[in-house]
């Protein structure tokens, strides 16, 4: 298809916008390279997409290094009429965001949530910049101390396919209120919500070059940012293999500040004292919900002997409800995989499953990309199954004797994202928040529940730094201490 304007999609009239945001205009990949991008549950191609080059990221990144001198020295209210603006726009256009979610990744309309958070999230931030706040010093007699907070300069954000849209703001918001300038990379799964992002960034009158969007795949539009000497801070959530390799090329190239926010193969806990209904109603939409492909979904259940049978059955139940269907259509709660290599990875677990433990519901549904909702019970603790993450809807539920042996088979992982604990006992739930090595632990709820207004991130290999409403600004913020010595 011609790159030269927006395309059709899906055989209908209405268009999308496909080509790279860079300065302010919108443009053709160099030499005018294209990816196709195939919606999941037709399995027909939406558009044709441009793909980033390392020329074109260069170019992004040095519209960007242009455009930071003034945007830096504008006040935060100035800065922050252009986040209400984006707020506003993103609400009005939430339907369209929620189909083109729908037709890139199989997302179903009805549990499109991204719009609602990214509008929230822009609105905050355009409020937030006058926190940015130092301290001072006349501890040392004859100087006046300063510590100032100042912005890096360049912020490269690489965003995963599962929730773009809500990422795309819980990035850029706080970078571009901290004063930074960015160049965005969209996932090669699901660039279509970036590209009406930016058709809203260059509607709300963004100085060119303030924000540049580019779609593309890791090699070489990813690469390039991560080892690029002129981004001096790189946020990145996706794979933890993806996240080592970034880690790698920012230390090799000019030990810009990276934040990894990366996999999980988070536990929940079920104790014999637990409210079990509540329980099985959470647990199960935490590994249903986006068909499985969450980062925190609670993919291992530890469950008290006791009450297991009880509880597997209030599980499956509500598990068994999900509606597969038309991802567009608002009673489908349940879609394909997001692609074929994401399908096939998921089946390959489904063996590993089978062959280490029983299967005792779901499975592969043998209808075009989707995954049933699946149980499996009484696999080895060393399984990898147990281990890896899986990225699809499937659980993996063992059970367990004592508050001990749960906790230590909870943390035996090198993912920390999220954990949760079931039970009526505030003791225990104290003790094992304590214990359990995850950047969120939920007592008597699980995720995707999280609070805006505190830290969300892991430990060990879920990743380094922490984002949220109180906390991402400082992360897109440099620390400098000033020294005034007074005349005598």
């Amino acid at each position: 298809m011609a790159q030269n304007g927006s395309q059709s999609y899906n055989g209908s009239s209405e268009s999308v916008e496909t080509r790279l945001f860079i300065n302010g205009e919108f443009q053709p990949a160099s030499g005018g390279k294209t990816f196709s991008l195939v919606n999941p549950f037709t399995r027909e191609s939406v558009a044709e997409v441009s793909e980033a080059s390392e020329e074109d990221t260069n170019k992004a990144v040095a519209a960007a290094k242009a455009a930071f001198p003034a945007w830096r020295d504008l006040s935060p209210s100035d800065r922050g009429a252009y986040l209400h603006k984006m707020a506003a726009l993103i609400r009005e256009h939430n339907d369209e965001f929620a189909r083109l979610e729908s037709l890139s990744t199989g997302k179903p309309v009805s549990m499109y949530i991204d719009a609602g958070a990214a509008a929230e999230t822009f609105s905050y931030f355009a409020e937030a910049g006058w926190t940015v706040q130092g301290t001072s010093s006349l501890n040392t007699p004859g100087h006046l101390g300063l510590l100032v907070k100042q912005p890096f300069g360049v912020v490269a954000c690489i965003i995963p396919w599962n929730v773009p849209l809500a990422f795309f703001a819980f990035k850029i918001a706080p970078a571009l209120a901290a004063g930074n300038t960015i160049v965005l990379k969209s996932s090669e799964k699901a660039p279509l919500t970036s590209t009406l992002a930016a058709r809203l960034i260059e509607k709300v009158g963004f100085p060119p070059g303030v924000v540049n969007v580019i779609s593309g795949f890791g090699t070489p539009a990813g690469s390039t940012l991560a080892s690029h000497m002129d981004v001096r801070c790189l946020s990145f959530t996706g794979s933890s293999v993806t996240g080592q390799k970034i880690q790698t090329a920012a230390a090799a190239s000019n030990m810009k500040v990276v934040h990894l926010e990366l996999g999980g193969k988070s536990p929940a806990l079920i104790f014999d004292d637990a409210d079990l209904e509540s329980a099985a109603q959470q647990t199960q939409f935490s590994v249903q919900f986006l068909s499985g492909q969450t980062c925190m979904a609670n993919s291992r259940i530890y469950v008290q002997e006791s009450v297991a049978e009880k509880f597997l059955a209030l599980f499956k139940e509500k598990f068994a409800a999900a509606s597969l269907g038309n991802p567009l259509e608002k009673t489908t709660s349940h879609g394909p995989q997001v692609d074929e290599l994401q399908y096939e990875r998921v089946k390959s677990y489904l063996a590993i499953g089978e062959k280490d433990g029983k299967l005792s519901m779901g499975g592969d549904a043998k209808d075009g990309l989707f995954i049933r909702p699946t149980v499996f019970e009484n696999v080895p603790e060393d399984s990898r199954i147990v281990k890896e993450e899986v990225f699809g809807p499937v659980v993996v539920i063992n059970t367990f004797k004592t508050e001990a042996e749960a906790i230590e088979k909870a943390n035996a992982t090198e993912f920390g994202l999220y954990a949760s604990v079931f039970t009526k006992d505030l003791d225990r739930a104290v003790r094992a928040s304590k214990l359990l090595e995850a950047g969120t632990v939920g007592v008597n709820c699980t995720s995707p529940s999280k609070l805006n207004d505190l830290p969300f991130g892991g430990y060990k290999m879920s990743g380094i730094g922490r984002e949220g409403y109180m906390h991402s600004l400082d992360a897109f913020l440099e620390t400098k201490t000033i020294v005034i010595r007074a005349s005598s």
